[in-house]
């Protein structure tokens, strides 16, 4: 993978890929990358105004079907149910899914359901999104589950007693850290069900070290911290990459043949900030089968949400897969 560009993506055509948070940043640079490369993009997004601008964009350089919009609301598990309703009959398969959306390090705010919004959005709803995708995605020939991390995952540690910080003290960075671990646990959980189930589903990880993508200056903003709002603009300027750069490790994780399940990918270069992908190493606790698996049942029982594998591998096989 060494030196490795978006001009090494294979031709997409055919292929259906939903992108979450696709109306800027990763999500909406991967969109691009993916439709001018064939794919038909479907852009999940929350806010349709920005949607219907992304989208206008990523129609100029495909070169596959027509792109789509879904509203989509991670905060919201209704709001996934319905998207994922609407995509599943719109589509008899998906064959890339890039939960790629994602808050970070915002005033202490609840989801639709009640959860913290971090762990909400960034978990929750992806967990709840991909489980109800996953027929259209078994029904691809070789699908992908792509779910963007960060080096954030390495300073996290899942609060059991209180997750959604109903009754500890909220801090903004330890519930990022929380969220993105969850990611790590949930992407490397999944790889291990697949391969369990026999499935032919990747699930891959990729973080994409420090790319200037606006994210950084939601929190501030949202919290009324002017000059932290403008430190992160200032350091966005001075240390970011460019967006269309820290998409390389999620679109590698998406298309290469060379990307593993339960591979977990980030940029090249010192301190995985920036440059080519490369395989990188993750916390103890991202690796841990015991946490990873005690999230999953957690995360059902919060969502609702059940993965359905083949018929013939039973729920308790599964189960006694997390040794």
């Amino acid at each position: 993978m060494s030196g490795w560009t978006k001009d090494d993506i294979p031709s997409m055509d055919g292929s259906v890929a939903v992108i979450t948070g696709a109306n800027s940043g990763l999500g909406l640079e991967s969109a691009l990358a993916l439709a001018s490369h064939g794919a038909l993009v479907v852009l999940a997004c929350r806010d349709a105004e920005r949607g219907t601008r992304a989208l206008e964009r990523v129609r100029v350089v495909s070169t596959g079907a027509e792109p789509v919009l879904v509203t989509l609301d991670l905060s919201d598990l209704d709001s996934v149910e319905r998207s994922a309703n609407e995509i599943s009959d719109r589509f008899g398969r998906i064959d890339i899914l890039m939960n790629n959306a994602g808050v970070m390090a915002i005033p202490l705010m609840r989801t639709a359901q009640g959860h913290e919004m971090q762990f909400g959005t960034n978990h929750l709803g992806h967990f709840a999104f991909t489980g109800r995708l996953l027929p259209r995605l078994l029904a691809a020939p070789s699908p992908r589950v792509i779910t963007t991390a960060s080096h954030a995952h390495r300073v996290g540690k899942m609060y059991w007693d209180d997750l959604d910080r109903t009754s500890s003290r909220y801090r903004r960075w330890p519930a990022y850290g929380q969220s993105k671990l969850a990611n790590l646990l949930f992407a490397f959980e999944l790889a291990r069900r697949s391969q369990h189930a026999g499935s032919h589903l990747k699930s891959i990880a990729a973080h994409p070290g420090y790319a200037a993508t606006g994210l950084q200056q939601v929190g501030p903003a949202m919290s009324g911290r002017r000059f932290s709002a403008r430190f992160m603009t200032l350091g966005n300027s001075i240390a970011g990459q460019d967006p269309s750069e820290g998409t390389r490790p999620q679109l590698f994780a998406a298309t290469s043949p060379d990307a593993l399940s339960g591979g977990y990918y980030g940029p090249g270069g010192k301190g995985e900030v920036r440059g080519a992908p490369k395989a990188v190493g993750s916390s103890s606790a991202a690796r841990s089968r015991e946490e990873a698996h005690r999230l999953w049942n957690v995360s059902e029982s919060l969502t609702g949400v059940h993965y359905q594998w083949r018929d013939d591998v039973k729920r308790d096989d599964l189960e006694s897969a997390k040794g």
